[in-house]
């Protein structure tokens, strides 16, 4: 019943789906040997993905009552109480990390990617999503339900992303923006702002119709950005 209950709460979902299936096409189907890092992970859910494609997975969150519920789980991850700008693990002993539109939560995002770059090995990978709202300024009531409902502290482009990675060292190589054009962004803010995750839920048979519109428009804004960029040796 735990696995059925996150099933439903983390997959039928109008964006979770793609958002957190993209990253984990980035991560990549055959995790085996590998040490994958989810921060701010929640119940361990995505980690939990990655540990059935064979990984060593741990999942940090500061959300006791989460965890908690993710030690249910068939396929539990590692679940570690800690701070994401303090993460609990020694200099480069990460293969992989993975974040899912949390570091738009955090008081010093910059500072959360310091921390997710310091643990990563040389090569390694680091794959992220976050709130992008590029035209936020055009409903600016909407935006700002979305920001209290979620404590949305700051939003990120693919461009800021690439100057903050760099200078923790990692080299974007490549982005994705889902919710690109102007009437599915107005959507995605009404879900959240009327909605909620119930909203966000309920929307979910909408997934392949937004994924056909996002196909239609430019990969250079929308709802959120998610970004794949790897440590420099």
């Amino acid at each position: 019943m735990p696995d059925v209950v996150a099933f439903a709460g983390h997959q039928i979902h109008v964006c979770r789906y793609r958002e957190a299936g993209t990253l984990l096409r980035w991560l990549g189907s055959d995790l085996r040997g590998q040490t994958v890092l989810d921060v701010a992970g929640g119940d361990g859910y995505w980690a939990g993905q990655a540990r059935r494609r064979g990984a060593r997975a741990i999942c940090v969150d500061l959300a006791r009552h989460k965890m908690v519920r993710g030690s249910r789980l068939r396929h539990a991850p590692a679940l570690l109480e800690a701070d994401a700008l303090r993460l609990p693990v020694r200099d480069g002993a990460v293969d992989k990390v993975l974040s899912i539109c949390a570091i738009e939560h955090f008081d010093d995002g910059p500072a959360a990617l310091r921390e997710m770059a310091r643990v990563l090995k040389p090569g390694g990978e680091l794959v992220m999503s976050a709130d992008c709202l590029s035209r936020r300024d055009r409903w600016p009531h909407l935006f700002a339900a979305h920001s209290r409902r979620y404590h949305v502290r700051r939003t990120y482009t693919h461009t800021v992303l690439s100057e903050l990675l760099a200078d923790c060292g990692l080299d974007v190589l490549g982005h994705s923006y889902q919710f690109r054009s102007a009437l599915a962004e107005r959507a995605y803010l009404s879900l959240s702002a009327h909605g909620g995750r119930v909203g966000f839920n309920a929307a979910a048979p909408l997934v392949p119709l937004i994924a056909l519109d996002d196909a239609r428009h430019p990969n250079t804004r929308g709802s959120i950005v998610l970004v794949r960029a790897r440590k420099r040796a």
